[in-house]
């Protein structure tokens, strides 16, 4: 089988505008969830989101592409940008014919739905721009990534809810092993920080409104956030034989299905996914050193991902790092798994382990090393990045250091 390395990478997310801005955010614990400042927030209970703050499409697309562009769509490409630079490549020929794009989204276009919903039930209109309908498609973002980058392979959208970009990010990882692929452009988006978007989760009541405290006994609930992350997977010896420089590698993918309930997690899933990626990589439980948690901060997330990484690791589970970066960014919902990935590469590249900030109190049904309130120096060779979805989708990834 082919090797699958990452040679780019890009974000904009709560905590910064680039890569380099969220890892300086990330290694000090900077927290990127504050007030939301939206239309009608006032009406909301959950007034608190990861937002990113001082962006202004104006400053980066023309008028026809933000009459194309919904707020997810904007970001997946400002992230695409970064991470072909880095990247280097451009395509052409045959490796335009042998690369795509497979990106994850829970909510596609909820901006567009918000305000179009807005302009004909509230304000009365019986028209609406023509085309809402391409901006508002959950493919929307993929679809203008292989149009601006002349990606002509197997291009699609991945759309489980949570655990979308994982499940995105494993279908590209699987392409190029397989050797459907050479370079794959994936990762996910999301932006459903509006008031139609709040408050459809507040209905959930599994919101927190004034932090998110993952593992921490006083947790009340999860945050939002938006924002992408976009990498560049791409097959090892095309990579090696261009001199690219190489962020990490992908080992190994599991996905499995709870099959037990539409909300409710269950560690039996979650523990076969962990196991199964570990077995597809060929890694040892003793060979992983730090683990990205989903850790929404919900009371039933945190306690179910505990025991099931006690249940795939066994007594190595007390010698693992594992956090949740979500306290600093936010749940990005389909998005997360993408901007996690970066805490991976993180600890990989640079021995710096993201900690889980709002850490205040010590639970007996999370007692693992959760890497509380502060980064810490670590050397790891191998890392897991989990993503656990409501249906009870899940989907883990494996990275090992080049």
């Amino acid at each position: 089988m082919r090797r699958v390395v990452i040679t780019g990478a890009g974000t904009i997310n709560a905590l910064g505008h680039s890569v380099p801005a969220t890892l300086e955010a990330m290694a000090e614990g900077r927290c990127g969830i504050g007030p939301l400042d939206i239309r009608d927030v006032e009406r909301l209970s959950i007034r608190i989101g990861g937002q990113v703050r001082g962006f202004e499409p104006e400053a980066h697309f023309n008028r026809q592409q933000i009459s194309l562009y919904d707020r997810f769509t904007q970001f997946t490409m400002l992230a695409a940008a970064e991470a072909m630079a880095q990247s280097g490549l451009s395509f052409s020929g045959e490796l335009a014919a042998r690369s795509g794009v497979v990106l994850g989204t829970a909510g596609g276009g909820v901006q567009t739905w918000d305000e179009n919903y807005r302009a004909v039930y509230e304000a009365g209109k019986n028209r609406v721009h023509p085309f809402v309908v391409p901006k508002l498609m959950n493919n929307a973002a993929a679809s203008h990534v292989s149009m601006e980058y002349n990606l002509k392979g197997p291009s699609f959208t991945v759309a489980t809810a949570c655990a979308s970009s994982n499940h995105a990010m494993g279908q590209a990882f699987h392409m190029i092993r397989s050797g459907m692929a050479t370079v794959m452009v994936t990762g996910g988006s999301e932006s459903m920080l509006c008031f139609g978007g709040v408050k459809a989760w507040e209905g959930l009541r599994v919101m927190s409104k004034d932090a998110c405290r993952p593992f921490s006994a006083n947790r009340n609930g999860m945050v939002q956030g938006e924002g992408a992350a976009v990498f560049v997977f791409e097959e090892y010896e095309h990579a090696r034989a261009r001199g690219a420089e190489m962020l990490a590698e992908v080992v190994g993918f599991a996905m499995t299905s709870d099959a037990a309930d539409i909300v409710m997690p269950s560690r039996q899933g979650a523990a076969r996914a962990m196991a199964g990626a570990m077995a597809d990589g060929g890694i040892n439980p003793e060979q992983v050193g730090y683990i990205n948690a989903h850790g929404t901060g919900t009371a039933a997330n945190d306690k179910t991902e505990c025991a099931a990484v006690s249940d795939a690791f066994g007594q190595h589970a007390d010698a693992l790092m594992i956090s949740s970066t979500k306290s600093m960014h936010g749940h990005l919902i389909g998005g997360t798994g993408a901007v996690e990935l970066l805490a991976c590469i993180m600890a990989l590249r640079d021995g710096i382990i993201a900690p889980t900030i709002g850490y205040q109190e010590r639970d007996l049904e999370c007692a693992l090393d959760v890497v509380p309130n502060e980064a810490r120096e670590a050397k790891v060779e191998v890392v897991l990045s989990n993503a656990f979805a409501f249906g009870g989708f899940n989907a883990v990834l494996a990275l090992r250091a080049v």
